[in-house]
């Protein structure tokens, strides 16, 4: 790959939010195009007009900023670029390669049913395109609605080398004679996709192995326009959890979820870069690095499922590299609770425990907040425990060593018999931030109260 031949782009269509796996489409056409100082370009596929909308290209761009994913040109929109597929369409007819079909949704179902219960491959019969020349006229001074077909190859096979999993190929008899057009005039993907990334010089194009088929097929509409053909790299699919494949239409966790949840983009930068990539490092890499170590013939083949438990690892990462001011300014309302002169002992005590400023809102009521919730008195402690706590409370404060001496000398408690019950007391949970720090934060009178009534309980 030269330095400056390298043009890749991404190209969603704004029909909804960021999901990961097509986040991860375009982190690695980024991280390609910058490896070898290229260009990325990010383009709209907005010809579906029915579940387009301008406010979804608003909060991708969103998206794609706060990733720190830039673009060298666009966003172009397909839907101000009609007359060019236009004019693409009519050198295909001068080339006998495009025919109208008048054929209906459930006449086409029809067909296909009827070739799988043959055994056939479900190919278009090309019936339309022997239609005689004044029944085309009639039919189109009648207004009558049709779409147009791209001529297939008639043998042989489509073949590409494909940079993820090598040389590919599909027989003529599967490309088919597929539409370029919608009934509405309006070109399909197939149509638009192929002669955007000619005429925008895109020369890598890395995307989801569910469109190889369409690779074959852009591969022999972009030769029959003797157009250049992009270099190909198909990704395997994420899956979530449940197996399934990740989809804007049924919801599927993304880049808008993990901001709200107060993830950091370099924690999901970190988690998407690794997901079907065997990355050498296992420390928090930057954009920088990633795009430098990149290398497409290394990405998986088989489908990664995606596990939130690594983002969390790598969110637990990024918030280490943060100052204390980048903490705070992180956490943002989350703070709102805590005492000015107390809020750099609060951030020091639970940072190693939170992941999300919901998390540090949680704790700041824990600690701050005389929550009736807490305290949760352990069953296995009696109250001689809790009052030999109020009394060495009284007379040596927060000190968590002197604590500990006093309910072991008055009362046996020691190692988990101590610690258990005075944890669940004063927090109301099993774990959290080390207990020495949150003990010189819980105001006196809060941790008197909780202690009083687990003795009372």
């Amino acid at each position: 790959m030269g330095a400056m031949s390298v043009v890749t782009r991404f190209a969603p269509s704004p029909t909804g939010r960021l999901h990961a796996g097509n986040t991860r489409t375009a982190l690695y056409n980024w991280l390609l195009a910058r490896r070898d100082g290229g260009r990325f370009i990010l383009r709209s596929e907005d010809t579906d007009r029915e579940r387009s909308g301008e406010h979804h290209l608003d909060a991708i761009l969103d998206d794609l900023a706060w990733l720190g994913l830039d673009w060298d040109e666009g966003p172009f929109r397909q839907s101000g670029r009609e007359d060019m597929y236009r004019e693409q369409l009519g050198r295909l007819a001068e080339a006998g390669r495009v025919y109208a079909c008048w054929r209906t949704d459930e006449e086409l179902a029809e067909r296909r049913a009827w070739q799988r219960a043959r055994g056939l491959p479900p190919r278009y019969d090309r019936a339309w395109a022997a239609l005689p020349e004044d029944e085309v006229a009639r039919r189109q001074a009648a207004g009558q609605k049709s779409v147009l077909r791209f001529r297939g190859p008639d043998r042989g096979e489509v073949r590409w080398h494909d940079l993820v999993r090598g040389d590919r190929g599909l027989p003529a008899s599967e490309v088919g004679d597929f539409t370029l057009t919608r009934a509405d005039g309006s070109a399909t993907f197939l149509l638009a996709n192929a002669v955007d990334d000619a005429l925008m010089g895109v020369t890598h194009v890395l995307r989801g192995e569910d469109h190889l088929a369409n690779t074959a097929r852009q591969v022999a509409l972009l030769e029959a326009l003797d157009f250049p053909v992009p270099v190909y790299g198909h990704l395997p699919l994420l899956v979530g959890a449940d197996g399934r494949r990740m989809s804007k239409r049924d919801g599927s966790r993304g880049v808008a979820d993990w901001r709200s949840e107060g993830c950091l983009p370099g924690a999901v930068v970190n988690y998407l870069a690794r997901l079907g990539y065997p990355w050498p490092h296992d420390r928090l890499l930057s954009l920088d690095e990633f795009a430098a170590g990149f290398d497409v013939a290394r990405v998986a083949t088989s489908q990664a499922r995606l596990d939130e438990g690594h983002l969390g690892h790598w969110q637990r990462l990024a918030l280490e590299a943060l100052d204390a001011g980048a903490f705070a300014a992180w956490a943002g309302a989350a703070l709102e609770e805590v005492p000015e002169a107390k809020r750099d002992a609060f951030i020091a005590t639970v940072r190693p425990n939170v992941t999300s400023p919901a998390e540090v809102g949680e704790w700041a009521r824990v600690v701050f907040t005389a929550d009736e919730a807490i305290p949760v008195a352990d069953p296995e402690a009696d109250a001689a425990l809790f009052e030999a706590l109020l009394a060495a409370w009284a007379k040596h404060g927060p000190d968590l060593k002197a604590l500990a001496a006093e309910a072991r000398s008055a009362t046996g408690a020691k190692g988990r018999a101590f610690f258990h019950p005075l944890r669940l007391a004063l927090t109301g949970r099993e774990h959290g931030p080390e207990m020495g720090g949150l003990l010189a934060l819980i105001p006196d009178e809060i941790v008197r109260g909780r202690l009083a009534r687990c003795r009372d309980a």
